[in-house]
Parts: C-alpha cells; sequence; structure tokens
C-alpha cells in the first residue's frame, strides 16, 4: 500500500536490473533514465541491482573492489520497489 508521497512501482521497469555492463540483466537504454528504489521503505540510492520477484538488492560495500576491479556488493533482503523519477 503507497501512500499519495510515495511513488508506485512502474510496470514498465523489469524484475531485475543491473548497472553492471557484464551482467545479464544490464539496459543500457533503462539505465539513461532517471531510476529511484525503494527499499524496506526507504529511498536508496547505491543500489548496483535490483530483483522485485525475489526481494532483493545489492549495494556496494564501502570502497572494496575484487580482483576486476569491481565494487564488492552486499545482498539485502526486503520489499523491493523500482520507479522512473522522472515521468517522461
Amino acid at each position: 500500500m503507497n501512500s499519495p508521497d510515495t511513488p508506485s512501482p512502474d510496470p514498465a521497469l523489469p524484475d531485475r536490473l543491473s548497472n553492471d555492463p557484464d551482467s545479464p540483466y544490464y539496459n543500457e537504454e533503462l539505465l539513461q533514465r532517471d531510476i529511484g528504489i525503494r527499499f524496506a521503505g526507504k529511498e536508496k540510492t547505491n543500489v548496483e541491482e535490483y530483483c522485485v520477484s525475489e526481494g532483493w538488492i545489492r549495494v556496494a560495500a564501502g570502497n572494496a573492489r575484487d580482483r576486476h576491479g569491481k565494487p564488492l556488493t552486499i545482498k539485502l533482503k526486503g520489499p523491493v520497489e523500482p520507479y522512473f523519477k522522472d515521468k517522461a
């Protein structure tokens, strides 16, 4: 249930999306738009990947990097609500 100031999930967004170009869930076209993620009722700005149906997000773990130079991530579980910030 969304309050009037809470954006509702946009049906145009996929169930799963990643900002890593090597991921099969990467979609450059969608990422060019301003996508917001609401996780467990709070706005998150550091989301690397999300999955609505499985109820998780991946966020960067500080400045730590793996051996390929990509950020290390932590998976957090809870309700995920992606939406477009711009209503284009």
